[in-house]
């Protein structure tokens, strides 16, 4: 039986696209987003009709579930680990923007820090042995080599956002 992969974040640019390459390489997914609006919906919800557009065209249907779901959301976090037995976990979700941390930083702290801290609870719960997650050159801060290294210092952030995705 194929790998279960879970990808959250899965209605925006990046996710959409490893969702389609993963089912492509026959891998079951089940993808996450909670559609919110810092990006105009329509962009994630064009994105998540050619998926189904996709998936169904090459015959992909029990390979594939999209849940609507927001990963600060603990409760309905956990139940989607404890019915869906994942082998491999990809967090993509966060809250985009650095300047938009500013005007809304409880944004961030939802998404970027309970929900991560959630997503680590549901993988420590259910024993998932592999986590990927993504960061942002922003954590960089006022960092001038280029190109940035993961060796490289990060603890001087300069925005909430860049805090939060260190």
């Amino acid at each position: 039986m194929a790998k279960k992969i879970l990808v959250t974040g899965s209605a925006g640019f990046i996710g959409f696209h490893l969702v389609k390459s993963l089912l492509s390489k026959g891998y079951a997914v089940v993808g996450i987003d909670n559609l919110n609006d810092y990006y105009d919906p329509k962009l994630k919800l064009n994105r998540l009709e050619n998926l189904a557009i996709f998936v169904h065209s090459n015959k992909l249907d029990s390979h594939y579930e999209f849940v609507e779901l927001d990963i600060a959301d603990k409760s309905s976090l956990h139940s989607l680990f404890e019915r869906s037995e994942f082998d491999i976990v990809i967090n993509l979700a966060a809250q985009a923007g650095v300047r938009y941390s500013i005007e809304n930083p409880d944004a961030y702290v939802r998404s970027n820090l309970v929900g991560f801290a959630n997503i680590l609870e549901s993988c420590r719960k259910s024993k998932i042995r592999h986590l990927l997650f993504a960061s942002s050159s922003s954590v960089y801060g006022m960092n001038k080599k280029q190109p940035f290294s993961e060796n490289d210092n990060t603890d001087h952030p300069v925005s909430l956002y860049a805090a939060t995705k260190k």
